[in-house]
């Protein structure tokens, strides 16, 4: 007999469900995959102004049907928590910290998944090896002049392969590729940041991602914004990236 979804105290903001509701949507019309959509938001939330709201989305999800048993919710959370610990890299701990806090206020104790995914990481040559292959997937051409511009400060060249792609965004147990990547592009582009969003937008259409797929995922980072009342007025379009993929 399937066990009963979490019942507390915290609710869902009809605004916030619309917002959720018209991204889930949108991601209807593409390629990406009936679960992408809600990787997206919490990437967002990550990097806006109020973290918390991942108990928002989280109860959103859990009361829809196919979340109807405690391990439908236990990937769900894994899938959640992964696509926190990867923002982790993108916009520092402490916001992503807020959202798995929040998120584990609303859960059941029978939801709650206690597997972890990097106990066993070392900083090795697997883990160079596992960086550089998915770095050179994101920038390909532009990946010796991209590391280039930090030949003045290794410290970041280092951080970026050993442990932003190699720790963090080269781990494939929970999330693949495209999963990832739209995490990426997400918590960068919410933060109003112009090169790194330009970068991978260039990057999500380097993996395959479609033009049109890439345009929706951009529309729904807007959508998340404008809820936020938060400016991207420095993000460059998918038209213009276009030229440079």
């Amino acid at each position: 007999m399937a066990s009963s979804p979490p019942e507390k105290t915290v609710t869902v903001d009809p605004a916030v469900a619309e917002l959720f509701t018209r991204i889930e949507t949108n991601f209807q019309t593409t390629a990406l995959g009936p679960e992408s959509w809600y990787l997206l938001v919490i990437a967002c939330l990550s990097g806006s102004p109020d973290p918390e709201l991942a108990d928002q989305l989280y109860l959103h999800v859990i009361n829809q049907p196919n979340s109807a048993t405690s391990a439908a919710r236990q990937k769900f959370i894994r899938r959640l928590r992964e696509a926190l610990v990867k923002c982790v890299s993108i916009v520092g701990c402490c916001k992503p910290i807020e959202a798995i806090l929040a998120i584990s206020q609303v859960e059941q104790d029978e939801d709650r998944d206690y597997s972890m995914t990097r106990q066993d990481w070392n900083c090795d040559a697997d883990n160079h090896a596992r960086a550089t292959e998915w770095f050179r997937a994101i920038y390909a051409r532009d990946g010796k002049s991209t590391l280039g511009l930090f030949d003045a400060h290794r410290d970041f060249q280092w951080l970026s392969t050993e442990i932003t792609y190699g720790l963090y965004l080269s781990d494939r147990q929970v999330l693949d590729d495209t999963e990832t990547e739209i995490v990426v592009l997400a918590s960068i582009m919410i933060q109003n940041l112009r090169k790194e969003t330009w970068w991978h937008i260039r990057g999500t259409r380097r993996i395959g991602v479609s033009k049109q797929d890439t345009q929706v995922l951009w529309d729904c980072i807007q959508l998340v914004a404008e809820f936020f009342e938060i400016k991207l007025n420095k993000v460059p379009t998918v038209d213009q990236v276009e030229e440079d993929v």
